[in-house]
């Protein structure tokens, strides 16, 4: 991977296909790094793909006491100022999704086109905020190996997915091996992000929301009602999915994000 210091913290990415004219940022979510889009590489090969691990992720600097929503979006913009990359088509799944909504609300006149991935843009609520502390606070106590034998199975619909796969395996080791220090103070910065639920009605790029049925964390119907607040947006959802529809189907997935960018003529005539 890559180096960068970004802001006095040490972010690393992998940058595929430079050479290529188009680019995608795609934006993880928690607790995970940025190989959870692997099953993306080889169908966008013809796209340069900026794959970070965020703040708090990965091999990326993970010790502090709160990490923003906010913080994220911004220094995302600077890393793609390094890379002299001024437009770019976004992908963010759960947290990633809340990061490149606010990165589409500092820098709209970057951004080409968005596709949601299970995630909501709005805030928490007063309940939702006390229990995403509570987490934190057990994650701290408890350690990441514990919290993903306890938890796992609200990622991923383990009546689809089998616990001997290869694709289980992958995240139950990047949930596992995501630093604790990094996960708490996502958590507690997560908790405080702004409410951009109606900023999305002034979003004006060609937009793809994907949802999974079965997603235990993000109820289809309210995101189906954010895709119908974004002009022109197209609402999909793969069926028997949990969580994480670009690894538990991510057949369906490809397809799906495949046919959106060859909709969109910019990228249909880039080579």
């Amino acid at each position: 991977m890559k180096k960068l210091k970004i802001r006095g913290a040490t972010w690393k990415y992998e940058d595929k296909n430079p050479d290529e004219g188009q680019a995608i940022l795609l934006v993880h979510g928690h607790p995970f790094d940025h190989t959870m889009w692997k099953y993306q590489y080889d169908v966008l090969n013809n796209f340069r793909l900026i794959l970070p691990d965020l703040k708090g992720y990965g091999e990326s600097d993970h010790d502090f006491e709160k990490i923003f929503i906010e913080e994220q979006a911004l220094d995302l913009a600077l890393l793609l100022d390094e890379l002299k990359i001024q437009k770019i088509h976004l992908i963010g799944l759960s947290m990633g999704g809340q990061i490149i909504v606010e990165f589409q609300r500092l820098f709209p006149h970057r951004v080409e086109s968005i596709i949601l991935c299970a995630s909501l843009p709005n805030a928490e609520t007063d309940d939702s905020y006390k229990n995403r502390i509570k987490l934190a606070d057990s994650i701290e106590q408890m350690g990441m190996v514990q919290y993903t034998k306890k938890d796992i199975h609200k990622y991923i619909n383990l009546n689809e997915i089998d616990e001997k796969s290869e694709e289980y395996q992958h995240l139950f080791n990047m949930m596992s091996e995501t630093k604790v220090k990094g996960a708490v103070a996502s958590h507690r910065g997560r908790a405080e992000r702004r409410d951009n639920s109606r900023y999305i009605e002034k979003i004006r790029v060609p937009s793809l929301i994907i949802a999974g049925e079965k997603d235990y964390f993000f109820n289809v119907e309210k995101m189906k009602d954010i895709a119908k607040v974004i002009p022109g947006a197209q609402f999909e959802v793969i069926k028997k999915s949990g969580h994480l529809p670009n690894i538990e189907n991510h057949k369906l997935f490809n397809k799906l994000i495949v046919e959106f960018y060859n909709k969109l003529e910019p990228v249909a005539n880039s080579k």
